[in-house]
C-alpha cells in the first residue's frame, strides 16, 4: 500500500467495518466516510466507529450531519432538527449554535469526529436543485455569519466542522452528483457574495472546507474540485485557509464522469485537496487502483511528492485530533416534545419552544386560505436530491396520516380541504399542474413548499423552508392552531 493511503476517505456498503476496510486502516488509511446505509441504530454505529478506531485509532470517521433535510443519523425517520434555511430566517446566532452543538453531541456519541457541516452555500438561485433549503439564505452577510456560529456550535464538542461546497454551490441549475454546474461570474462577483461565508467560516476557526465540482469559466478551466488556481490561490493565499482542505465525493459525475475516480484523485491532490472523498461504495480493488494512480502520477512528475506530503500531514494532524476527543462519552438522552412522543431510539427531538419559533419562520402569504379542521393531507412526493436522499420528510415523517401523489396521480375528491405539500413546487410541470387543478376544483385548497420557493411564491400559500421531521411537527402544529 502506497503512503497516498493516508489522504483517502473510503465509503463501505453495510453494518459492519469489512476486514479489507480493516486491514487497509490497519495500514494507514485515513478514514473512512459514514453513510444512512451503514447506520442502523446509535449502539450499532457506536461499535462500527469503535471498531474503525481499533484498526487506526487516528481514523478519519465522517459523515454528512447538516442538522435539516440532509441527514445520516435520522434517516430513517427524518431529523429532529430544524434546517439552516430555517434558523437564517430565525436568524439568532446562539440558537444556531445550541442546534449545532447539539447536532455535535450526537456525533461525540457514536465516534464521528468530522462532519460535513455546515452548508456555507448562498442559494442565489430558486431553481437551485440541490443546495436550497440547505442554505442559510440568500444574502452573504446572513449566511456568513449563521456558517461562523455554526462552526463555533459544532467545533466546541471537539467535532471537526467543514463549511461546504468551495468556492459556492448556490448560484447553480444543476446537480454535481448528476452533471458539471457551470458559474460563470468573475472574481470581484465572488468576493462580494460567495467567498463571504468562507471568509467567517475560517475566521470562526472550521478545520475544513469541502470543494465543489462546479465550472467557473472566469477563473479556470477546470472544476474547482481540481483548479490550483481556486484551491491554492484563492482559497490557500488569499483567504489564507491552513486547514484541510476535502473533496467533494469524487465518485460524483461533476468530478469523474469522464475520467474515472483513479485520475480525478490525482487531479485533485494535485490542485491542492488533501483529503479524498472517494464515494458511498468503495471497494477493495478500486481504493488500490486509485493509490496506483497516485504512485504513478508521483514518479512520472504529475503529482510533486512535496504535494503529497503536505497532503499527507494535514490529513494525519486532523486524525490526531479527532482522536483526543473520540474516547466514549455518555449516549444523549432522549427529550421529548411538549406534544410528540417519539419512541425510536434513534431520536433526540427538540425543545418544544423551537416548534414555536420554527412557525414564526415560516412564510405565509396573506391571502392564504384558512386551515379547516375537515381537511386532508397529500404529499406530492417528488424524487428527492441525492444529498438528502430518502428520509421521511415533512408532515408523513410527523406523524400526519397523508395521501401521497406520484406524478401521473390524480387526486380523488374528498369533500374536505386539501393541504397539497411539496417541496419546490415551482420547479416541477406536474406539481404545477396538480396545485393548479385543485385549486381550480376547490378554491380553499391550502398549498405548503416544503422546500426553497419561488421569488413570487406563487405555488406556496406556507412556506416552511425546510422538509425535516421537526419542520413537518411545526407545520402541523401551525395547521391545528391556524384551523377553524
Amino acid at each position: 500500500m502506497t503512503s497516498a493511503a493516508g489522504t483517502l476517505l473510503p465509503g463501505f456498503e453495510g453494518t459492519e467495518l469489512p476486514e479489507w476496510l480493516r486491514a487497509r486502516l490497519a495500514a494507514g488509511l485515513a478514514g473512512v466516510c459514514l453513510f444512512a446505509t451503514n447506520i442502523s441504530s446509535p449502539e450499532q454505529l457506536r461499535g462500527l466507529t469503535d471498531a474503525i478506531r481499533a484498526a487506526n485509532p487516528s481514523a478519519v470517521i465522517a459523515i454528512d450531519e447538516e442538522g435539516g433535510d440532509v441527514t445520516r443519523l435520522f434517516q430513517a425517520v427524518g431529523s429532529p432538527y430544524p434546517g439552516a434555511a430555517i434558523l437564517g430566517r430565525i436568524d439568532d446566532l446562539v440558537y444556531t449554535r445550541q442546534i449545532a452543538e447539539r447536532v455535535g453531541r450526537q456525533l461525540c456519541a457514536v465516534g464521528v469526529t468530522l462532519d460535513f457541516a455546515p452548508d456555507a452555500d448562498i442559494n442565489s438561485s430558486d431553481d437551485n436543485p440541490v443546495i436550497g433549503t440547505r442554505s442559510f439564505g440568500a444574502d452573504p452577510a446572513l449566511v456568513a455569519r449563521h456558517t461562523a456560529a455554526w462552526v463555533e456550535g459544532l467545533q466546541s464538542t471537539g467535532v471537526a466542522s467543514s463549511a461546504k461546497h468551495f468556492p459556492g454551490h448556490g448560484d447553480t441549475a444543476s446537480d454535481s452528483h448528476l452533471s458539471l454546474p457551470v458559474i460563470d461570474l468573475p472574481l470581484a462577483t465572488l468576493r462580494a457574495r460567495e467567498l463571504v461565508p468562507f471568509q467567517a467560516a475560517i475566521a470562526a476557526g472550521t478545520a475544513t472546507i469541502m470543494t465543489s465540482h462546479i465550472l467557473l469559466p472566469q477563473l479556470d478551466r477546470v472544476p474547482a474540485t481540481f483548479s490550483p488556481r481556486i484551491l491554492g490561490e484563492l482559497l490557500r493565499e488569499e483567504l489564507g485557509f491552513t486547514g484541510v482542505i476535502v473533496s467533494d465525493a469524487l465518485d460524483m459525475q461533476g468530478a469523474s464522469g469522464s475520467t474515472g475516480i483513479p485520475d480525478a484523485a490525482v487531479r485533485a491532490l494535485a490542485a491542492g485537496c488533501d483529503l479524498l472523498c472517494i464515494g458511498t461504495a468503495n471497494t477493495d480493488a478500486q481504493l488500490g487502483e486509485i493509490e496506483a494512480a497516485v504512485a504513478t502520477a508521483v514518479s512520472d512528475g504529475r503529482l510533486p511528492p512535496s504535494r503529497l506530503a503536505d497532503a499527507l500531514a494535514r490529513v494525519a494532524a486532523l486524525g490526531a485530533a479527532g482522536a483526543a476527543v473520540a474516547s466514549p462519552v455518555e449516549p444523549v438522552e432522549s427529550e421529548h416534545v411538549e406534544s410528540e412522543h417519539v419512541e425510536s431510539e434513534h431520536v433526540e427531538t427538540e425543545p418544544s419552544y423551537s416548534l414555536d419559533r420554527t412557525i414564526a419562520a415560516f412564510h405565509i402569504d396573506a391571502s392564504a386560505p384558512t386551515p379547516l379542521k375537515a381537511r386532508t393531507i397529500v404529499q406530492l412526493e417528488t424524487v428527492a436530491n441525492i444529498a438528502v436522499g430518502p428520509a421521511p420528510w415533512g408532515a408523513a415523517a410527523a406523524g400526519a396520516p397523508v395521501l401521497r401523489v406520484l406524478d401521473g396521480d390524480a387526486i380523488p375528491e374528498t369533500g374536505r380541504q386539501l393541504v397539497l405539500i411539496g417541496r419546490d413546487n415551482h420547479r416541477q410541470g406536474w406539481t404545477r399542474a396538480t396545485i393548479d387543478a385543485a385549486r381550480a376544483r376547490d378554491p380553499r385548497t391550502l398549498v405548503v413548499d416544503m422546500g426553497w420557493p419561488s421569488a413570487d411564491r406563487r405555488y406556496a400559500d406556507v412556506a416552511t423552508f425546510g422538509a425535516s421531521r421537526h419542520a413537518g411537527q411545526a407545520l402541523l402544529r401551525w395547521l391545528e392552531e391556524e384551523s377553524s
